[in-house]
């Protein structure tokens, strides 16, 4: 990797973990399968009336996306972490931010892209109208990768504390809860035939400010963990 441009390592880091995910794909597949059953199993335990899971959708579906992408973080890191290939990606003469975003958006092409093609077709399930259907894909288009940046910092820092997975969730899901209150808002307003500007917005925000400081606070959260 020290004889590659900056640019070259991180398609390379981002191939890799691609790779390594379809060579374990449980990785893959167990986010998609919650998201399925939460969302499937939801009209069993309230209703299957049209009227109420129209109404409940923009919620059931975010929520699904939340949780399933906090059910897949700690593949990020775990897996070079335990093999000591995390401490060389680290030492690397490549900026670590740059290198640890690769890893963020292998995360995210294969849960919260995977996700995003999926939930119109769960969300006409639940009656959502047509008209609202663009604005899901948008909200979950600008939300899922701050689920994926944000999240990922909660697991560099609780890497090196073994399966800390309850830690990990006290630690992100506070700061999933903007994101998904503005994400749900949105559909639910479009729903109604209203403007959904101002919470597509706030979305894009959050995924610019994630973008901008996520990578940095992942770098030096890992630092962290491994000494």
């Amino acid at each position: 990797m020290s004889t590659t441009s900056t640019g070259h390592a991180f398609i390379i880091l981002l191939k890799r973990d691609i790779k390594l995910a379809f060579r374990n794909r449980s990785q893959i597949a167990n986010p998609l399968f919650f998201f399925l059953m939460v969302v499937t199993l939801f009209p069993l335990a309230i209703s299957p009336e049209r009227s109420v899971l129209q109404t409940l959708a923009p919620g059931v579906i975010w929520v699904a996306a939340l949780l399933s992408s906090l059910l897949s973080l700690d593949a990020v890191f775990r897996s070079d972490y335990e093999d000591g290939s995390l401490e060389q990606i680290l030492m690397s003469r490549h900026p670590a931010a740059v290198l640890m975003m690769a890893k963020v958006l292998a995360h995210w092409l294969l849960t919260g892209l995977l996700l995003l093609l999926i939930a119109p077709l769960l969300a006409g399930m639940l009656y959502l109208p047509m008209n609202a259907m663009l604005t899901l894909v948008l909200s979950l288009l600008l939300g899922t990768p701050v689920f994926s940046l944000v999240g990922a910092v909660g697991v560099a820092l609780t890497v090196g504390l073994g399966r800390g997975g309850v830690l990990l969730s006290l630690l992100v899901i506070p700061l999933y809860l903007p994101v998904l209150i503005f994400g749900a808002s949105a559909v639910d307003a479009a729903a109604a035939g209203l403007s959904v500007g101002g919470q597509l917005t706030l979305l894009a925000a959050m995924l610019v400010l994630a973008i901008t400081l996520s990578p940095w606070a992942i770098a030096s959260s890992l630092r962290i963990s491994l000494n």
